[in-house]
Parts: structure tokens; C-alpha cells; sequence
């Protein structure tokens, strides 16, 4: 079965509404291995209601953090410490979705950032650029990154209005290919994201 993680290039960009919608598409399993931040509910949480889907396919977090802060930090604050080495995909007998925690280069602990585990799986990496200012700075720092890592870079899914200047930009310079584009849905429900993700992306290219 395909198997995609999803990273950003920052922090609160949409990963997880991103993530939501891609999974349900796909009819997949859900995975959020490090979880930081457990008031107002986690991104687990919040997949399984924009999703539907049953609590099987919504896979557990091997870390749960009470602090919504960098996981080495919320680790730290917890008095344990996040061993990567065990950070595997789970056996999921439809496509998985991983989602990462903040963008691809968030410390796990004092030696492994994210980008290192990506490039131990080798699994396919979508990465969710904000079309907002500063984008193509953040977006081609974190592409090169991954790249630099050996990490396989899938493309690139817009959130946000668009920008035509911007994502152009960014797929020209990083050399990546455009997924497509997420906007801000408000209200934000499950009938409405599934609507957006099938106008702005083609499901074959996760395929």
C-alpha cells in the first residue's frame, strides 16, 4: 500500500487539514507519530472528525506531549526523551498518511531533527507551503533540506488564497512539482474539505 508523509515549512500552516483531506481521499489510515499539545484536542482528534473515519484507521502517537511546543522541548518539559530509532511507519492494510509536527527540520530530541527519520523511512514527502508572505524563502529552505537528506520529495501542496507569483516561483526554483492548492475553508467541515481537495488536487498523483 502507498505510504506519504506530510511536513511544512513551518508550524500552523494546515498540515493537518491537508492531512485530513488526503486521507480520506485516499480512503487511508491516519498516523501523527509525536504528538505536542494535548489541551483543545490533538490533530488525531481533529482528522478523525473531518474524516469520519473509524477509530481503527486512526493509528496511535507513540508520544504524547502535554506542551504545544518543538518536540525536544516537550519532551524535556515531560522528563522523557523521544528515541527516533523506533519511529516506524505502522502496518496499515490501506494507504497511510504520516503527519509530521511542525516543519521538516523540528528537533525530535537533542540530535534528530524530523528530516532525519524522513530520510531513514524513504517514504515519498508532500510538503504544505502557506501562500502567504515569505513563502518562497521558507518553501525552498525546506526543500533543500530534504534534498540534501536523500528524502523524496512527492511536490508541493499549496494552502491558503492564491498566489500565482509565489508558487511559481517555487516550483521553478525548487524544481518540484505543484500538487495543488488548499484554501482556507470557513466553515472548515468534512463535506467542504472533501469538495476543495477534489477541485484543487488529482488523487492520481498520489497514486
Amino acid at each position: 500500500m502507498s505510504r506519504f508523509v506530510v511536513t511544512g515549512t513551518g508550524t500552523d500552516i494546515g498540515k493537518t487539514v491537508f492531512s485530513a483531506a488526503l486521507t480520506r481521499a485516499l480512503d487511508g489510515c491516519y498516523w501523527k507519530p509525536v504528538q505536542s499539545g494535548l489541551d483543545g484536542g490533538t490533530d488525531a482528534e481533529r482528522v478523525a472528525g473531518l474524516t469520519g473515519l473509524s477509530p481503527d484507521r486512526i493509528l496511535a502517537e507513540v508520544w504524547r506531549l502535554e506542551t504545544p511546543a518543538s518536540p525536544h522541548h516537550a519532551a524535556d518539559l515531560d522528563g522523557v526523551r523521544i528515541d527516533a530509532d523506533v519511529l516506524n511507519p505502522p502496518t496499515c492494510a490501506r494507504p497511510l498518511v504520516i503527519e509530521g509536527a511542525g516543519g521538516a527540520l523540528v528537533p525530535l530530541n537533542h540530535d534528530v531533527l524530523f528530516a532525519d527519520v524522513f530520510a531513514r523511512w524513504g517514504l515519498p514527502v508532500v510538503v504544505c507551503a502557506s501562500t502567504a508572505l515569505g513563502t518562497i524563502n521558507h518553501s525552498l529552505l525546506t526543500l533543500e533540506s530534504l534534498r540534501a537528506r536523500g528524502v523524496p520529495v512527492l511536490g508541493v501542496a499549496f494552502i491558503g488564497p492564491a498566489n500565482e507569483s509565489s508558487e511559481a516561483a517555487i516550483v521553478r526554483f525548487g524544481k518540484v512539482k505543484r500538487l495543488g492548492r488548499l484554501p482556507w475553508l470557513d466553515p472548515l467541515t468534512p463535506d467542504a474539505l472533501s469538495i476543495a481537495f477534489t477541485a484543487g488536487f488529482d488523487l492520481s498523483d498520489f497514486a
